[in-house]
């Protein structure tokens, strides 16, 4: 069985109620929520939430609420990897037994179903524990510097301020979407960065809201996709 976890907690503080603010005239836990569905890929989506009002707008678009997310799992430093080791513990069924789990976040309006597909397929084929979105850095991390409070600036790797660009190695990061993961592998709270594969996605479709500003971004990026 496949099942998709979307956690989301209620006590966002950067961006207040974060998870169902509107976004494109619908809460925005709502659009991780259609896209898993018009996926077809999950036998269950199940968001886990610790308040009502979250239960409430998710279970209205079509998700799963079976339980209330315990406290010590719902503060804002609680990792995802226990979250959804907890999800799978509480709906596991000894006659469906649950293989694999993606974790979608919330606020990721621009997953795409074919990087769903293709990243569960990396998944199945490699015996990686987990298969997750990365997209490169737009400038070479080796040539990043620092600032100090008068202005002046350092390379943090001196050898490579002369070195051309295109020559320094290609740096990943997570594009911050999507988790899949072979339930044992959340059941065992493996790491899910370092110990999975990463799915190359274009770097202009990713945007990690996480400020007022990301959220701005954000929507104008789905107006400009929407409207293409």
């Amino acid at each position: 069985m496949k099942i998709a976890v979307i956690p989301a907690r209620g006590g966002s503080k950067r961006i207040p109620r974060k998870n169902i603010k509107l976004f494109h005239g619908k809460p925005i836990i709502a659009h991780s929520i259609e896209k898993a569905l018009s996926s077809c890929l999950f036998d269950r989506i199940i968001v886990s939430t610790d308040d009502h009002e979250i239960a409430d707008i998710a279970v209205r678009f079509g998700a799963e609420v079976p339980f209330v997310r315990p406290p010590s799992l719902a503060d804002d430093t609680a990792p995802t990897v226990p979250v959804i080791a907890h999800t799978i513990e509480f709906c596991e069924d000894s006659k469906r037994p649950i293989d694999y789990v993606c974790c979608i976040y919330p606020c990721a309006p621009f997953i795409e179903v074919h990087d769903l597909v293709a990243s569960l397929r990396m998944l199945e084929s490699t015996g990686a524990s987990y298969a997750y979105p990365v997209t490169e850095f737009s400038h070479p991390i080796q040539r990043a510097m620092i600032r100090s409070d008068k202005g002046e600036m350092k390379f943090i790797r001196p050898e490579c301020e002369m070195m051309r660009t295109q020559d320094l190695p290609k740096a990943y990061h997570d594009a911050g979407q999507f988790y899949w993961g072979r339930a044992s592998a959340w059941r065992a709270l493996k790491k899910m960065h370092s110990e999975g594969v990463g799915l190359i996605v274009p770097h202009w479709r990713i945007v990690d809201i996480d400020t007022m500003d990301d959220w701005q971004r954000a929507e104008s990026l789905f107006q400009f996709i929407a409207n293409r």
